[in-house]
């Protein structure tokens, strides 16, 4: 399969609401239309996470983050230009979003992708991709295909053919909350 077929398959799977499991510019990732609030429901249920703990969503472009946060402070855009690994923002004024994706404060942990697999991932579907770790909450996350227990393979509705035979270490983003005022708290 082609990585062209690959993304086709797993728009297809987001666009009904389903859930996928994908590489991403850190570790694999569980992810669907982060609009979609039956859709983010899922991936809590799978994860067997509480959802009140708030999940990343990924996006391809400065302007696809943009329509996602009511504004976007200066410091952001300076830290994400600075970034020398992928960074994620957690940023106050979500909107256009699943209910149920954005933190009781009103804030969405947002990441840009460079990665090419989930950059034209994210591009083909034209949303926000929820991306939280491919792992049952509390486990260790899968850096690589291999590392993706039977029960998540089984628990998802599309499995990405692209990158499965990857072997190398990844980690998680780091992640930065923004706060109102301008502070910076380094979470991860």
């Amino acid at each position: 399969m082609t990585q062209e077929e690959d993304i086709r398959n797993a728009v297809e799977v987001l666009k009904k609401g389903g859930v996928i499991l994908y590489p991403t510019d850190t570790v694999w990732g569980i992810g669907c239309d982060a609009t979609n609030a039956e859709a983010v429901a899922k991936v809590y249920a799978i994860k067997k996470r509480d959802d009140s703990k708030a999940l990343i969503c990924l996006v391809d472009s400065d302007a696809r983050l943009q329509r996602y946060v009511r504004d976007v402070p200066n410091i952001a855009w300076d830290l994400l230009d600075a970034a020398v690994k992928p960074t994620t923002v957690i940023l106050d004024g979500a909107v256009n979003l699943a209910p149920n994706l954005i933190a009781e404060d009103g804030s969405i942990a947002l990441r840009i992708t460079k990665e090419e697999f989930s950059k034209e991932l994210c591009y083909r579907f034209q949303k926000a991709l929820v991306s939280t770790s491919a792992n049952i909450s509390g486990e260790p996350a899968a850096q690589n295909y291999r590392d993706i227990s039977e029960e998540l393979l089984n628990a998802v509705d599309y499995v990405c053919w692209s990158r499965r035979n990857e072997h190398k270490p990844h980690t998680p983003s780091s992640i930065i909350k923004l706060g109102p005022s301008g502070e910076v708290k380094v979470i991860r």
